[in-house]
This record gives structure tokens, C-alpha cells and sequence, in this order.
């Protein structure tokens, strides 16, 4: 099992990215496990900011790093009752699930 770490959003910056510090740091997470479906980035991104208001913490379950350098995991509120975003987004109807590992 990955290792799980606490971090706080700092913005939602796409409909599948997110801006987290944690500590000293700051680094940019994509979702992992989906796919933003194509005519629906806008709605996403407004769900994701009215589950993950700016301070939110968060789990990270790294899953791998991608060609940019952005960090892929799944990520879960620790301060609502939200699971999984990713899981999240694919019942909203929002994106489509991918295989994970």
C-alpha cells in the first residue's frame, strides 16, 4: 500500500489538478484513476471547488508522477465526508474511471 500523507488545497486549478502545500512545500496533483469527460472541464472544476474550499486537508495516495512532473494520485477529504474525488466525479457524471496501479 502507498504511503498517505496530509496536505491543505491550496486552489483547485483545473478539472483535475489541484494546487496542495504541505509544510514548506507546494506541488500540483492531478486526480488519478479518471478522465475529465471532454465538454464537462468547467463543471468538474466547479464541483471540485465546493468540495475542496481553499485550507481543505487532504490524503494523497501517490500512484506515479506524470511526464510533466505532476504528482497522480487519489485524493480524499479529511474534513468532509467526500471519499475519493476521483470516485466522486466519475458518479457526478463528470468523468469516466481509468485503471489504477
Amino acid at each position: 500500500m502507498a504511503p498517505v500523507s496530509a496536505a491543505e488545497v491550496l486552489q483547485v486549478s483545473g478539472p483535475d489538478r489541484l494546487l496542495i502545500g504541505d509544510r514548506n512545500r507546494t506541488s500540483m496533483v492531478r486526480l488519478g484513476c479518471m478522465a475529465v469527460t471532454p465538454g464537462s472541464e468547467a463543471a468538474a472544476q466547479a464541483w471540485l471547488r465546493l468540495r475542496l474550499p481553499r485550507r481543505t486537508r487532504v490524503n494523497l495516495r501517490p500512484l506515479t508522477e506524470s511526464e510533466e512532473g505532476v504528482l497522480v494520485a487519489r485524493v480524499s477529504s479529511l474534513e468532509r465526508d467526500t471519499g475519493d474525488l476521483a470516485d466522486g466525479l466519475v458518479a457526478a457524471g463528470l468523468a469516466s474511471p481509468l485503471p489504477c496501479g
